[in-house]
């Protein structure tokens, strides 16, 4: 695992949740749209304890006005944004969209998790970390 130097942030907490992930995958495989896996993700984040908000609204403000809503697909442990991708790879485009994400939170953590590959096992890491604090991406 590389983290450019600096400590990994809420490092339990993200290894869960890529355990998580890992067993979605595992169970489910590949082929599905994003919203299956989202869905399964909640079922284990209930079954391993983890607590979690789904689809959360937060506002985006231009100039005091509301012109619009970020819709996340998971919040977990009330710190760390979480988003259910099946993309062929993670790209800047996805990353930039995170990063907005915790700019809109105000949280500090994001997990890009994509679902794409077949199956996964611990040496594979199917996310990226994201940090507004330690801007680190692992792959």
């Amino acid at each position: 695992m590389h983290t450019n130097g600096d400590t990994l942030v809420f490092k339990e907490e993200v290894f869960r949740i890529v355990g998580c992930a890992i067993e979605v995958l595992n169970t489910l495989g590949h082929g599905l749209v994003e919203k299956p896996y989202e869905n399964a993700l909640v079922v284990e984040f209930r079954l391993q304890g983890i607590p979690f908000q789904q689809q959360p609204s937060f506002d985006i403000q231009y100039k005091g006005r509301k012109v619009g809503l970020f819709v996340p697909d998971l919040i977990a442990f009330n710190a760390i944004v979480v988003d259910a991708k099946v993309i062929d790879r993670i790209t800047d485009h996805e990353r930039g969209l995170m990063l907005n994400y915790l700019r809109t939170t105000d949280l500090r953590v994001g997990l890009i998790l994509n679902f794409k590959r077949a199956k996964l096992d611990g040496n594979e890491w199917s996310y990226e970390f994201v940090s507004m604090r330690v801007y680190s991406w692992l792959k």
